[in-house]
């Protein structure tokens, strides 16, 4: 038997934007392949945007479960898309580039581990909408105006930064 529910409003207006949000990152990283780093930078931080507006409107009740869901996909999948075509590029000529991109797509992937293991274990672990907007800035700016050595560094350190504080979050609530 199919069950149909009715969707939250504005479900609609919040996925269209995720969606057109990573199209644009797989554009991005396919610009980060090609070579063409400005034109990546632009679509980057336009997908960016999109994201961040549809996890805002997902997280603050103009979307469902599902919708929450992706958003925590799709930013894993922004990950994919941007940083590691950026590791593929500069591994063999820049590879203080492709380790900082590395790292950051690592300690991103570890950040959001320990955020969905401490949840699934029942503890309140913090998401924030800032830590990803700073990301996706940074990566997005290195693109654009050529800071890539610097900003792929600073997008690693975020993203270490996150996962230690959810880490702390998570012992903090198993020892309370």
């Amino acid at each position: 038997m199919v069950r149909f529910q009715r969707q939250p409003p504005g479900t609609a207006m919040t996925r269209t934007s995720s969606l057109i949000g990573i199209s644009c990152a797989a554009v991005a990283g396919i610009l980060v392949i090609d070579e063409q780093p400005v034109r990546a930078g632009v679509l980057s931080a336009l997908s960016g945007g999109l994201l961040l507006l549809g996890g805002h409107r997902a997280n603050h009740g103009l979307g469902g479960p599902v919708d929450r869901m992706l958003t925590e996909l799709f930013d894993r999948a922004w990950d994919a898309c941007i940083l590691a075509p950026i590791v593929w590029v500069a591994f063999g000529t820049r590879p203080e580039i492709a380790l900082g991109a590395l790292v950051a797509l690592c300690a991103s992937f570890l950040s959001s581990y320990v955020r969905a293991r401490g949840a699934a274990l029942g503890y309140s672990v913090e998401e924030s909408h800032v830590t990803r907007g700073v990301r996706y800035g940074a990566v997005s700016a290195g693109l654009l105006f050529g800071w890539l050595p610097v900003m792929v560094w600073v997008a690693a350190g975020v993203s270490a930064l996150a996962a230690l504080v959810r880490t702390g979050q998570v012992a903090r609530e198993a020892r309370a």
